[in-house]
């Protein structure tokens, strides 16, 4: 069973960065990908970005293409989501995901992840 744990979230202007981490264990072995989704409030939960974790490759939410950052430490198995130029509408409970059965063409469905962290509240005011 994988265990996912996030931490980073906080309060924040417009405009300011904020750093998401999410730390795994528990059979993370076999893992295909990880990744972060947001819920706001009254939406349903949402695809940010994830990593396909043989490759390494990094897929992103066009939404927030150009200002998010996703990395990876593998030796962790942990992945980290920087934030910057921050508007209110990315004001959500972020969630870090992770799967070990998924396929590539699947990875931005939210459906397909199987294990979930608690979520990390991220609130950007103007």
């Amino acid at each position: 069973q994988v265990q996912l744990v996030e931490s980073g979230g906080g309060s924040v202007q417009v405009g300011n960065s904020l750093r998401l981490s999410c730390a795994s264990s528990g059979g993370t072995n076999g893992i295909r990908a990880m990744g972060w989704f947001r819920q706001a409030p009254g939406k349903e939960r949402e695809f940010v970005g994830a990593v396909w974790w043989s490759a390494g490759s990094i897929f992103y939410a066009d939404s927030v293409k150009g200002r998010f950052v996703i990395s990876r430490d593998k030796s962790r198995n942990s992945v980290y989501l920087q934030m910057n130029n921050l508007e209110p509408e990315d004001t959500a409970i972020y969630y870090c995901g992770a799967d070990r059965n998924l396929i590539l063409s699947s990875i931005r469905r939210v459906d397909q992840y199987d294990y979930w962290g608690q979520g990390t509240q991220v609130t950007v005011s103007s």
